[in-house]
């Protein structure tokens, strides 16, 4: 009986572990599929495609299934609409938030991020009600081992890019959305792969939070992030406070 229970133990949790993965893998096709039918299905001339497809390689999606998101994308064959939508909108503090999601139902996922930031004393904006305080940028992130930050400076300067943040944990170089690829490749050969790299909002300036917005800032962040249509999160706010 206690060898029949272990099988069934680790059936299960191989079971959890494959329907994560699988719903993984949706994501990710989904992105593909959303960044070719918003621009074209060539990774050169599309940064979000290209992205996209980094962030699949990266959770070592295999590659046939890559290959038919493409496919899907190009020709059409999802018959499922999805679309890239950008939420924006204050949070407790008065802390700005930009969510980028991918939705096959605009109205359902509004409504999912007006609950969200009025549960936690926000407000849902407007366009460009706080994308203002915020520059669309291409992020390449690198582990701090991989060389000083003199080293990451001088070399994201010669690929072009506009500006690096090191720290003990990592190296953060950002660029033009235009420029993206070319300071990818170029930061690749001297570097090797990233440790993760996309378009990303980032703030102009950061806001302070006091102790008593904090808690909920956190608790509305955590909600947003767990919702399945978000792709990604920014904030005008030091996100290191988030554990």
């Amino acid at each position: 009986m206690a060898g029949h229970s272990q099988f069934k133990n680790i059936m299960y949790r191989k079971g959890a572990q494959d329907k994560k993965r699988g719903k993984i893998f949706a994501r990710l096709a989904c992105d593909i599929q959303a960044a070719i039918k918003a621009g074209s299905d060539d990774p050169c001339s599309n940064p979000a495609l290209r992205s996209a497809i980094m962030s699949a390689r990266r959770e070592n999606m295999p590659k046939e299934n890559i290959e038919r998101a493409i496919r899907n994308g190009f020709c059409g064959g999802d018959n499922v609409s999805w679309q890239n939508v950008c939420y924006e909108g204050y949070g407790p503090g008065g802390v700005a938030l930009i969510i980028d999601a991918l939705t096959d139902n605009r109205n359902r996922t509004a409504s999912e991020m007006r609950a969200a930031f009025s549960k936690f004393g926000g407000k849902l904006g407007e366009t460009n009600s706080v994308s203002f305080m915020f520059n669309r940028v291409g992020r390449i992130v690198y582990p701090a081992d991989i060389g000083s930050a003199n080293d990451v400076l001088e070399a994201a300067i010669n690929a072009g890019a506009e500006n690096t943040e090191s720290s003990q944990v990592s190296h953060e170089i950002a660029c033009h959305v235009e420029e993206f690829n070319i300071v990818l490749e170029l930061l690749q050969s001297t570097f090797g792969k990233p440790q993760s790299a996309g378009l990303a909002w980032k703030p102009l300036n950061k806001l302070a939070v006091d102790d008593e917005h904090v808690v909920a800032l956190i608790k509305l962040w955590k909600l947003l992030k767990s919702n399945n249509h978000v792709q990604q999160l920014a904030a005008n706010f030091d996100t290191t406070l988030i554990v």
